[in-house]
């Protein structure tokens, strides 16, 4: 897409005349992402979904499930902690693929030395101490998720595959 689409600008320049001059409202946004995505191949990223308050949360989500009705080309990569899968499964209710990973033990041991090795105040974390951080901090990393999904062509209804995921980030 090499402009902005005409109803898009349309849509900002008179929520500017408002009062307060706002955006456009979350109707107004979805309508605006299903004109764009109906006739493009689009890839909807959001990041930290748990970290939504639950309320804004279901908006979100029912606002994805309006634009994935109108476009078949879109697909969606959700990010976020395990329990907000089953929102996610429930809100977009037959296109949600989610398979659970885990951090690799011997990576976050290697980050963990790298990081100590790095401390500021020498002396300060004793080898007892570290070693008590290098067993126990792997040992709580908590379950992540991430869903790997792809559009079956067979498919004839809008089913897209919503991924689900949470990467761990010391």
């Amino acid at each position: 897409m090499e402009t902005v689409p005409e109803g898009i600008t349309q849509a900002f320049q008179g929520q500017k005349m408002a009062i307060g001059g706002r955006g456009p409202g979350l109707p107004d946004i979805v309508k605006m992402l299903q004109n764009i995505t109906s006739s493009l191949r689009t890839f909807i990223c959001v990041d930290a979904l748990d970290e939504c308050a639950p309320t804004h949360r279901v908006k979100l989500l029912n606002s994805l499930q309006q634009i994935l009705q109108t476009s078949p080309h879109t697909r969606i990569f959700l990010i976020g902690r395990p329990h907000v899968r089953a929102e996610v499964e429930k809100r977009l209710t037959g296109r949600v693929i989610s398979v659970p990973v885990g951090p690799n033990k011997d990576d976050i041991i290697e980050y963990l030395r790298l990081r100590l090795g790095e401390d500021e105040t020498p002396g300060a974390i004793d080898e007892s101490l570290e070693e008590d951080i290098l067993r126990e901090i792997p040992e709580r990393v908590s379950e992540m998720y991430v869903g790997n999904g792809i559009r079956s062509p067979a498919a004839h209804s809008s089913l897209t595959y919503v991924h689900l995921g949470f990467y761990w980030s010391p």
